[in-house]
């Protein structure tokens, strides 16, 4: 004879301490349960409209310049570490845990027009006083070293591994630290050239932006460039992907980011719009996920790499004209200087609670992501997502933006009709402002 018993530990259904919630036990089949879309959008309607009402970026301004801050640099080691360099040839070391800072000197007797960081705790900067100097934390505010050029310096960028630098200038020049002389000087058309970026990854590989409207690109291997593509417009400035080796952004005069692959320079990978002035900088967050960039315009955007459009943008009534941005090395703050002599510290995620979150909470918020991961085709959703709040200008310049391009669009299109023009090829949007590509 076979006897069925019902075995049941109270493991499943008591409390450990008094402090703990009561278990309760929930079956998950769909039937028992045939409301349970909807009450699950409604979940994921109230998550985005508590994201949209706790969104507050702003961390807070770190002051102390007394010009516009038009360099930044962040150190590759130290997680809390910033550089920053000012109009009135100002530096200063910033601890961002603090938001104090911890190293100042006067400089240079020009504007400042580059920082990096170097070995140890040595950092470097340029000046338009044709200097480029460098400088020790640790020891007084006196230069370790100084080198002289020929001309004024708009750039500069320190080797990953080797005691080796690069300035910008009337040339491309590669700097040895422990030489009074360029050991290479690279030039190919430009009159002067705006910035140059060494990749961290195939670190001998750099790219420069030239007033010609040019992107160069050099091997220190062979001592020569190695490609050029020429733009419709300037490009200001350019960042090297962390991750993926061979991508790079640059930041344009026309409005536009556009990420390329120095492998094919024939096009563009992605465009990065809704800037309504240039774009004067642009960064690569750590993760190589998402980029930063500050415009002219007053705003900085955050983008996805895999995205055209921005997902956040962040603006004060008292901030001016952006000039330098960057991510923080943790990926978790971006930071951005102005002309009006600040420098801000925002949050990368609008909403996201700082410091230490309980296991409770954090199950909380990551069911509410996948809630609203789910529902984000939905066009209530959707809205509520999308939306944000711009000042009247930049609103009015992008509707007056996005009236031109319509029309520019339908004048086209009219053409195409009326005219032999209409068996001619589309030129993608990706290759719009590529004029060409040397080698």
């Amino acid at each position: 004879m076979k006897v069925k018993a019902l075995s049941r530990s109270s493991n499943d259904y008591v409390r450990e301490r008094s402090q703990d919630l009561h278990k309760v036990q929930r079956n998950l089949n769909p039937t028992i349960h045939p409301f349970e879309q909807g009450r699950e959008y409604v979940r994921a309607l109230n998550t985005v409209k508590l994201e949209r009402m706790f969104a507050k970026p702003f961390v807070g301004a770190l002051g102390g310049h007394i010009d516009g801050v038009y360099t930044m640099a962040k150190h590759p080691t130290r997680l809390s570490c910033m550089i920053s360099g000012s109009g009135d040839g100002e530096i200063r070391v910033w601890d961002l845990t603090d938001q104090r800072t911890v190293w100042r000197a006067h400089a240079h007797s020009g504007i400042v027009q580059g920082v990096c960081a170097g070995s140890d705790s040595r950092f470097m900067s340029c000046s338009t006083d044709k200097t480029v100097k460098i400088w020790d934390t640790k020891a007084s505010s006196e230069p370790v070293n100084t080198y002289v050029g020929k001309y004024a310096f708009m750039g500069l960028t320190h080797h990953r591994k080797e005691p080796l630098f690069a300035t910008a200038g009337n040339t491309i020049d590669v700097w040895d630290e422990n030489r009074s002389e360029p050991i290479h000087e690279f030039e190919w058309g430009a009159d002067s050239y705006q910035s140059v970026k060494f990749n961290q990854v195939e670190t001998n590989i750099l790219a420069s932006t030239g007033t010609d409207r040019t992107i160069v690109l050099y091997d220190l291997r062979t001592s020569k460039p190695i490609s050029k593509v020429v733009m419709t417009m300037r490009t200001n400035a350019v960042a090297w992907n962390p991750i993926e080796a061979y991508n790079f952004v640059a930041a344009n005069e026309d409005h536009n980011a556009y990420l390329f692959d120095m492998r094919n320079l024939e096009s563009a990978h992605n465009v990065f719009k809704d800037h309504v002035s240039a774009i004067m900088d642009v960064d690569f967050s750590p993760t190589g996920q998402e980029i930063v960039t500050g415009s002219y315009d007053r705003t900085l955007r955050l983008y996805n790499v895999n995205q055209g459009h921005s997902r956040d943008v962040y603006h004060t009534k008292r901030m001016q004209r952006i000039f330098s941005v960057q991510f923080s090395m943790d990926s978790k703050f971006v930071l951005s200087g102005s002309d009006d002599g600040n420098i801000r510290l925002w949050k990368t995620n609008a909403s996201e609670k700082l410091g230490v979150k309980d296991w409770r909470e954090k199950h909380h918020l990551a069911y509410a992501a996948s809630l609203k991961e789910r529902f984000k085709h939905m066009d209530e959703i959707k809205q509520i997502d999308r939306h944000r709040p711009l000042p009247g200008d930049v609103k009015r310049a992008d509707r007056l933006k996005k009236t031109i391009l319509a029309s520019e669009k339908r004048k086209d299109e009219n053409r195409r009709k009326h005219s032999k023009k209409a068996n001619e090829k589309r030129i993608p949007e990706r290759k719009k402002a590529i004029v060409g590509v040397a080698k």
